[in-house]
């Protein structure tokens, strides 16, 4: 190939990347924003689960924040965003997993479940109030209080992905 053909490949190729870009909603993030939404609320997420974890909630809604700002053009706003979200941990409890034959258990299972409210004040038809639930099992044998941190971390980050999923991206 030489140069001018390669010029000529480009020039067809950011001419086409910018058309698509401009004439729908879609970003090459994977998210679906209307165009004139242009602002974003988290709301704090409380903690209203009967077992509380005293970060939870915070970590919960600043991952949530990050992850929208750094994958999206929205910018950040106090309250009454284009785009608002809102809501609640509802459980947070470990339960016994994997019986074995002397009736203890080989694994546990750390459970975290939001209710989360999606509010599109562009495009209402976008709106939702939801359940979100995740789970990772480890070893019994295993102290959870020196686990809690990195298998809260992992949960979250599941919940963030299927929560954003649900609310900004529609293929």
């Amino acid at each position: 190939m030489n140069f001018s053909q390669f010029l000529l490949q480009s020039f067809c190729v950011i001419t086409l990347l910018i058309n698509l870009q401009g004439c729908s909603i879609y970003s090459f993030s994977g998210t679906s924003i209307p165009n004139n939404a242009k602002t974003i609320c988290i709301s704090y997420i409380n903690n209203e689960a009967s077992l509380v974890e005293p970060n939870l909630s915070n970590n919960l809604t600043e991952m949530l924040k990050t992850k929208c700002l750094n994958e999206t053009n929205l910018t950040w706003v106090a309250k009454n965003g284009d785009i608002n979200f809102s809501g609640k941990i509802i459980d947070y409890s470990v339960e016994p997993v994997a019986i074995q034959n002397n009736e203890t258990a080989a694994k546990n299972r750390l459970t975290i479940t939001v209710e989360i409210i999606y509010d599109n004040k562009i495009d209402d038809s976008q709106n939702f109030n939801k359940i979100f639930s995740h789970y990772e099992d480890f070893d019994s044998n295993k102290n959870f209080y020196e686990e809690e941190t990195l298998l809260n971390n992992i949960i979250i980050e599941n919940l963030i992905d299927d929560i954003f999923n649900n609310a900004l991206v529609n293929w």
